[in-house]
């Protein structure tokens, strides 16, 4: 008996960041993209070599072990490592090129933040972004568009997308802060991430301060 054949993939979300850690807005922007894109797959995608972070990342391993926990049981969502396995700076547009040529009836869709969105234009090879995915903003709080972010709307080859989420005002920077500053409780932070990642956070003793 012939295996079934496997599903083309029409709509394929793209969801990026250093996810250090993975917090539960992550996972609402994550279930909203899924949801008002109609998307048939969505790869989280753990950031390799960030450039243009100045703070030097958690490893590799723990992040892509907490983005696994954190995404895990939502359908049609894959985890996907090859930003972490890539050697050199990790570039968004290469990552978009591979998934379209493994994918190329797909139509891609790039889901970022108003602020990524604004300073889209210092990314590697940015107008070749606009050229191979829909631009995708997540409007979580300030629903007013950037001076810049107009003017790339503009110059976008496809249309610009905005996803409706709730306010989430949750942040990775401060939850690192509160467990590195050794004053916030377990009980302050851990509510702001999926349970599993605050105990990966706990065991592997991540965002400690020496």
């Amino acid at each position: 008996m012939s295996a079934p054949p496997v599903a083309v993939i029409k709509r394929l979300g793209v969801f990026g960041g250093s996810f250090d850690p993975p917090h539960r807005a992550h996972v609402a922007l994550a279930e909203t993209a899924l949801a008002q894109l109609g998307l048939d797959r969505l790869h989280i995608i753990p950031t390799g070599q960030a450039w243009h972070k100045r703070r030097t990342l958690s490893a590799p391993e723990h992040r892509l072990a907490m983005a696994r926990l954190a995404f895990d049981g939502l359908d049609r969502v894959v985890v996907d490592d090859r930003e972490l396995l890539r050697a050199g700076p990790s570039y968004t547009i290469d990552t978009l090129e591979a998934l379209q040529a493994e994918n190329p009836e797909a139509q891609l869709y790039l889901v970022i933040g108003d602020d990524q969105f604004a300073a889209l234009k210092s990314w590697h090879r940015w107008e070749a972004i606009l050229e191979i995915a829909i631009i995708c903003i997540a409007n979580r709080a300030d629903p007013v568009r950037t001076q810049a972010g107009f003017e790339l709307e503009k110059q976008a080859r496809h249309a610009v997308l905005t996803l409706q989420l709730p306010l989430m005002p949750v942040s990775a920077t401060d939850i690192r802060l509160q467990i590195s500053s050794g004053h916030a409780s377990p009980q302050g932070w851990a509510p702001l991430v999926p349970e599993p990642v605050a105990r990966y956070i706990e065991r592997h003793r991540l965002y400690v301060s020496s």
